[in-house]
């Protein structure tokens, strides 16, 4: 068999990580149900952390990684094995000098997979977004969550079945169903996981990350979470989430800007950043939507 070393992650946990009082109970929480030999999914809307989250607890849990992506492509072979070719095997039996035999034999020659490789090796399994993939593809899950076997495919020159290992872990993050691109997934899967909902970290934790992306003083990360979460509740847009808190965080330190009302360049920032018909603006002062009116209330408001 053959496994390509560069699928294998060796992840330790980082020392940027944000580790508020919320961030240490989820995280504690999830390795605690993986100790006891479940599998942990973290749910929430896209920019809520859910794949830090994962990568963070498979560094703590420190062994080998295997990173899946779901994919609306994949069928239920993909998540298992892929054929690499053909070995061919001649042998000419001349033993008697009279009477030649050919014997000639030609066999598929397979390759791991990613899931295979964190089943027999007892490797931590992140499936990130797995609800993109069909709810199909995933029945293979079934068996390896709940019975701890995984069914080989057919043709393999090794054994039918694979017990899975002991260390053996698996982590998934998803997004909310009326996503594009996410499919239902099917209760027997969801039952055999314990899910924790990312619906949004507190204040503090927030703000911490953050500061921890970009070196921004902590009085200029608040004025930025505050104006986003303030856009996302006031205008219930879902979009406006932490990772555009730190995307203007980000671009501020690069242009070495503060979080101020009268600074013309952070609020054109924020434009570009959280709405998406900026470009159609000519002055920020005066916005023709609904969202830009909100936008410079909030600005002057918290700024």
């Amino acid at each position: 068999m053959k496994n390509a070393a560069s699928d294998i992650l060796k992840i330790k946990p980082s020392n940027k990580f944000i580790e508020t009082e919320q961030i240490k109970d989820i995280v504690e929480r999830a390795l605690t149900y993986m100790r006891a030999g479940y599998p942990v999914h973290f749910s929430g809307n896209t920019g809520t952390g859910k794949t830090t989250l994962a990568l963070h607890a498979a560094g703590v849990i420190n062994r080998p990684t295997v990173l899946l992506h779901g994919d609306d492509e994949f069928g239920p072979s993909d998540l298992l094995s892929s054929q690499q070719g053909f070995s061919r095997q001649k042998v000419v039996d001349n033993y008697i000098h009279s009477v030649v035999k050919v014997k000639e034999e030609m066999q598929h020659e397979w390759s791991d997979s990613r899931l295979i490789t964190a089943c027999r090796q007892g490797y931590t399994l992140i499936y990130d977004e797995f609800n993109r993939s069909q709810p199909e593809a995933n029945n293979i899950l079934l068996s390896i969550l709940e019975k701890r076997m995984l069914s080989l495919p057919s043709g393999r020159k090794d054994a039918k079945y694979l017990k899975v290992h002991p260390e053996f872990r698996a982590i998934f993050t998803s997004n909310p169903q009326e996503y594009i691109g996410t499919h239902k997934t099917q209760d027997a899967l969801l039952d055999r996981m314990i899910t924790i909902n990312l619906e949004g970290f507190d204040e503090q934790t927030e703000i911490e990350i953050i500061r921890s992306h970009s070196h921004l003083k902590r009085e200029d990360a608040e004025k930025i979470y505050r104006v986003v979460h303030g856009l996302r509740e006031q205008a219930d847009i879902n979009r406006k989430t932490l990772r555009r808190c730190i995307m203007i965080a980000k671009i501020m330190a690069v242009r070495d800007v503060k979080a101020t009302y009268a600074n013309r360049v952070f609020q054109q920032i924020c434009r570009d950043v959280l709405l998406e018909e900026s470009n159609k603006l000519d002055n920020v002062q005066q916005p023709e939507t609904e969202e830009g009116k909100l936008l410079v209330h909030l600005l002057e408001e918290y700024c």
